[in-house]
């Protein structure tokens, strides 16, 4: 088994059969295994499953155990050398499974490896981001990035300088289509459960690179990414909370510089 696809679902029935069948199209001669965890969805979603893709593994979790523990029980269940962990608002499109696993073939110092994120009108949507720091967080959660998008420590927090035309290292690629090596897990362990949603990708990324393993974009291989469309069905206010929650466990596990708090 090469490759093992875990996907965390909830209430996104007709995206996570658009992402299953363009995994399905584009396997070729890829031997892997899909594991959907289902986060106690009330739509059609394990009916669709039943139906419509008997060969994808089933975890059927009874309450919303959060992004980072349903990726958790995907990944004790995975068999393969690589694990990816991928959105079920995704498409799979021109190969982008094997190129990736390419890449991180061609060197074994890749622990975990993006891909190109395109949006639905196949522009790119940006997937890469430098590691957080104080002010550029702050400025987020504050909304005054809205209003000067342009901010020296948001412009470099986002990475807007980043040429997503060539595949090269980076400090954290977005959790939406996400490659692991299963030497990489062994090593640094899985997703930190504390994290309900956001940052646990960052938290991985950042412990993979602390360990000595590389963090890579692959410029090849492209998906499509509606973005967000489970997320967006929380209110506002609730994602400000989980938002800063998780912002604030991150830099309590791994400190703050000290220019990242004295100066913006």
């Amino acid at each position: 088994m090469e490759l093992s696809i875990v996907i965390v679902s909830w209430n996104v029935e007709k995206l996570l059969a658009k992402c299953l069948a363009s995994i399905l199209k584009h396997q070729k001669n890829l031997e892997l295994e899909i594991i959907v965890v289902d986060n106690a969805s009330t739509d059609n979603t394990l009916k669709i499953l039943r139906e419509n893709f008997p060969g994808v593994a089933v975890i059927a979790n009874s309450e919303n155990l959060g992004f980072a523990a349903a990726n958790n029980q995907g990944i004790l269940k995975a068999k393969a050398d690589f694990i990816l962990i991928l959105n079920p608002d995704t498409e799979i499109i021109n190969g982008a499974l094997q190129k990736i696993i390419d890449l991180m073939k061609q060197n074994d110092q890749i622990g975990i490896a993006g891909a190109k994120h395109l949006n639905p009108d196949w522009t790119i949507q940006p997937s890469v981001r430098r590691f957080p720091g104080f002010w550029p967080i702050f400025f987020i959660l504050t909304k005054i990035a809205k209003i000067f998008p342009n901010l020296s420590p948001v412009y470099n927090y986002l990475a807007k300088d980043f040429n997503y035309q060539i595949s090269q290292p980076a400090d954290q690629v977005a959790g939406s289509c996400l490659m692991i090596r299963r030497k990489t897990i062994d090593e640094i362990g899985m997703f930190d459960e504390n994290f309900f949603i956001w940052f646990e990708e960052v938290d991985l990324c950042k412990r993979a690179k602390a360990a000595g393993w590389q963090v890579w974009y692959t410029a090849e291989a492209e998906i499509i990414h509606h973005g967000g469309q489970s997320f967006k069905q929380q209110l506002t206010f609730k994602k400000q909370l989980q938002f800063f929650k998780s912002a604030w466990y991150y830099f309590k596990k791994h400190g703050f510089r000290k220019d990242q708090i004295l100066s913006p």
